[in-house]
């Protein structure tokens, strides 16, 4: 499956942003897919997943009540919202599908898109 993130962008802290990820190849109700994030000088670190179904979502604690995520199966595109950024927020911002139920760890992705830069200043 192949994956094509956007949305990212530059915004003040408090801002708000919507990140969008289209695939395209495979059945993509397969697919459990999450958000990872990655900071200059950082590893990659989990944000946020969901279900093939939607019906499950999970988060990093430092995101919760702030970014949520959704899915639409008709249109073979996952969404994360960004309420409140913050500063500490800014990473470029992947998408990834995984071949199972719903996972947080990256390497437990089968496939990447290319990334989206978000910046928060302060």
């Amino acid at each position: 499956v192949q994956l094509q993130a956007s949305g990212g962008g530059l915004v003040q802290a408090g801002d708000s942003l919507r990140l969008s990820c289209a695939a395209s190849g495979r059945t993509f109700t397969s697919y459990a897919m999450g958000w990872f994030r990655q900071a200059t000088g950082k590893e990659r670190e989990f944000v946020a997943a969901i279900s093939w179904s939607g019906g499950l979502s999970y988060y990093a604690d430092f995101v919760k009540g702030r970014f949520t995520i959704s899915r639409d199966n008709a249109k073979s595109i996952i969404l994360l919202q960004m309420n409140s950024l913050k500063p500490e927020d800014t990473a470029v911002y992947y998408c990834a599908a995984a071949k199972s139920y719903v996972k947080t760890a990256p390497i437990d992705y089968d496939y990447w898109g290319q990334g989206t830069q978000v910046t928060v200043s302060s």
